[in-house]
């Protein structure tokens, strides 16, 4: 394994930014800035063994810091919405920042996203990576205690992972996530809609028409956000179907099947490059976006332009706005607690 370092940019308070390249004996290669922890670039093997970037970026800082999609960030301390910005803890409340309408979401607008973080390189069972760390201060974006966070890139021989860790001094939430667009075609620019995706699980988080969970736990039989079997993404999206309605497409949270250890959360196939890639994660949902509100002609790396649909997320998180919902499983961390959730990204073809 191979990890190499470069000059990215400056942010505009005057502060460097790092961009770090992991590489494996397959030739495969990650890389990753400290703003935000950003996934910039990975690349896996199509059918025929040609390597393509599979993740939508940009090819310069000030393409990320006028980023509004989180392209590739990582994000918290909450990933996804909150509703009203409002935190209850311990018969407490923490008003957070209201960076959607009059809700929160993925940490507020000073969140992970927008943080430089500190990397060093780092040897794990599994091989080299980079360990990014970031100090969160009490009160920051309105959330409660000191917080330490490290999130762990490895390249396996096979695929990308991503392990997070966390401690706090007081009582807070935290539900960290990778918010990576992935394209398997390797034709930059082109839709994903012809990608097979399968989700083993039978119900999704119902929510409101401002995407804020309403606390029921829907069914996804006979409808269009059944995945249970492999779909492709473009073959029910334009139905008339209420969930649809709102976020123009898929923004929805499954709850999966299986909650024990480290399991697959969702698999995903382009079917003329051949390029797949399974998501393994130790959280309990995972969130499927479809792109919907790509800007459409966005420039992006290497004179590709984006636009609606050009990739598609598969975040791993906790339940999504759990303070707000007593029966969710909470995601609250608390003094002399370990926060610890991995996500594993692994490319196969077919």
């Amino acid at each position: 394994m191979q990890l190499s370092k470069r000059r990215f940019g400056v942010t505009p308070d005057g502060v460097d930014v790092d961009l770090y390249t992991l590489a494996n004996e397959a030739g495969m290669e990650a890389d990753i800035i400290t703003y935000g922890g950003a996934l910039v670039r990975l690349t896996a093997p199509d059918r025929n063994g040609n390597l393509a970037d599979v993740v939508l970026g940009y090819d310069t800082l000030d393409g990320y810091l006028s980023d509004s999609c989180y392209f590739g960030r990582l994000v918290g301390r909450v990933a996804n919405r909150i509703g009203g910005a409002r935190l209850i803890l311990d018969g407490e409340e923490f008003e957070l920042d209201r960076n959607l309408g009059r809700h929160h979401l993925h940490g507020g607008r000073g969140g992970f996203h927008s943080r430089v973080w500190t990397a060093s390189s780092i040897e794990t069972e599994i091989g080299s990576g980079l360990a990014l760390t970031y100090e969160s201060p009490d009160g920051e974006e309105g959330y409660p205690g000191n917080l330490a966070v490290s999130a762990v890139y490895t390249l396996t021989t096979d695929g990308l992972r991503l392990d997070f860790s966390a401690a706090t001094d007081r009582a807070t939430a935290l539900n960290l996530t990778g918010h990576g667009y992935f394209n398997l075609s390797g034709r930059p620019g082109e839709n994903c809609l012809g990608h097979v995706l399968t989700i083993p699980a039978r119900r999704y988080l119902e929510t409101d028409g401002e995407l804020i969970p309403t606390g029921r736990l829907a069914d996804v039989a006979e409808t269009p956000l059944d995945f249970s079997d492999g779909v492709g993404i473009g073959e029910r999206i334009g139905e008339d179907f209420p969930p649809f309605a709102a976020p123009h497409g898929y923004d929805h949270c499954y709850v999966l099947d299986d909650r024990n250890g480290l399991r697959l959360a969702a698999s995903v196939f382009e079917p003329v490059a051949g390029r797949g890639m399974e998501v393994w994660t130790t959280q309990p949902c995972v969130q499927f976006y479809s792109g919907n509100h790509i800007p459409e002609g966005l420039p992006g790396k290497g004179g590709a332009v984006y636009g609606e649909w050009s990739g598609l997320c598969l975040e791993p998180q906790g339940f999504v706005d759990a303070p707000g919902h007593g029966a969710f499983p909470q995601v609250t961390l608390r003094p002399g607690e370990a926060y610890k959730q991995s996500i594993l990204y692994r490319f196969f073809v077919k």
